[in-house]
């Protein structure tokens, strides 16, 4: 039985009728280009073979109700007419969120939709707390299911904004646009370079020899809790010094003429913003160039930046990037993905180094630090609104 089939039947157990809609959302990783999304800067993602399925049918009501099977299997509901923050079921928090948004949205469209009570079905593979974005593709997903269910003619830069707005406003994480951009407009085969400013995006071919390997740390965090937002503070702490909007806006050279007027920790956090955007335009090339000697070098570099400049990774994230940096060499890239403080690491790879790459790893990671590695073993996918 495929997969959706098996969802359509769990859909009608749980509410005795049939979903009118199958929504999905890929999950992404990051190839390189780390918290410099939300100062305006450039990332290099790819969406992956990892993502939610969003199952939904409508009601005559404005009651939605939710079944997250791979969360609680527990049905949580709500009113569109009072949408309040949910203390106990606290994943809930990112459906409401994103259906506030929305609600936002269509007010404010010129076209006359509306969107009565829904009852959605959700499950998904995208591996929690890991770094591969399960929060965007869950409000990609259902911002699909909406979209099509209620006919809203909804564009994947729309949804990516409600998605991070739900996030910012409702949630409670900072987080910049790329996840939910990424989950929306990936292409296959592809990774984007995403300007997060302007929202304007190109895209790289991954050489068809290449794998992208994603190992977990296992090493959980949660980015609301962490210090992600204490990070994104001291960014903006440095562009209002420099009476700039952004970090995106300061170069290297005005930065160091500055440095004896800064505090410390907030040079060291600019310093990794602002090379970090400068590499991630060289990664471009050297993907479009097949120049895996620069793409190495690049993504050592931005793992030591974050590593020494914005202090994100962990002994355990520096690990996995040594062991498989010892395989990979000059052939590919290998650093920490993600908001970091755990999570995971991303390498990209010749296929013919998969196999050792991943014995390196069962032999070595766990004897050192107690904890089993999950290793995924990933393909650059299509986004939920992508043509």
């Amino acid at each position: 039985m495929t997969l959706q089939k098996s969802l359509l039947q769990q859909f009608f157990q749980a509410y005795n009728k049939e979903a009118e809609v199958v929504a999905y959302a890929p999950g992404r990783v990051n190839l390189i280009g780390d918290h410099t999304d939300y100062n305006d800067g450039f990332v290099l993602p790819a969406a992956v073979n990892f993502g939610t399925h969003v199952l939904a049918s409508k009601r005559q009501d404005s009651v939605i109700n939710v079944i997250a099977i791979d969360i609680d299997n527990q049905p949580v509901s709500f009113n569109l007419s009072q949408i309040v923050f949910d203390e106990q079921d606290t994943w809930s928090n990112y459906v409401r969120g994103t259906v506030i948004e929305l609600l936002k949205f269509i007010k404010s469209s010129p076209r006359k939709n509306s969107v009565s009570g829904v009852d959605l079905f959700i499950s998904g593979n995208v591996p929690q707390g890991a770094g591969l974005s399960s929060s965007a593709a869950f409000e990609i997903a259902l911002l699909k299911a909406f979209s099509d269910l209620f006919n809203l003619s909804l564009s994947g830069i729309d949804a990516a904004k409600l998605g991070q707005k739900a996030e910012n406003n409702f949630v409670g994480c900072q987080c910049g646009i790329m996840d939910q951009l990424i989950s929306a407009l990936g292409q296959k085969s592809h990774a984007m370079l995403l300007d997060c400013r302007a929202l304007s995006y190109q895209f790289a071919k991954i050489p068809e020899n290449i794998t992208l390997m994603i190992v977990n740390s296992n090493v959980k965090r949660e980015l609301v809790s962490s210090e992600y937002n204490t990070r994104r503070q001291q960014c903006e702490a440095v562009a209002q010094y420099f009476k700039r909007s952004a970090l995106r806006d300061i170069t290297l050279n005005e930065l160091n003429e500055n440095k004896q007027s800064l505090e410390s920790v907030l040079y060291k956090r600019a310093r990794h913003v602002i090379s970090e955007n400068l590499r991630t335009l060289e990664a471009l090339t050297a993907l479009n160039t097949h120049d895996m000697k620069l793409l190495s070098r690049l993504m050592a570099d931005s793992h030591q930046s974050l590593k020494d400049d914005f202090e994100v990774t962990t002994p355990e994230l520096d690990y996995l990037v040594e062991l498989l940096s010892n395989v990979v060499k000059d052939k590919g890239g290998v650093r920490m993905t993600g908001g970091g403080f755990g999570g995971c690491v991303v390498a990209i790879l010749p296929q013919d180094l998969q196999i050792k790459a991943k014995q390196v790893i069962e032999d070595n990671y766990f004897q050192k630090t107690g904890i089993k590695p999950s290793i995924y073993i990933c393909t650059a996918e299509q986004g939920a609104f992508s043509l």
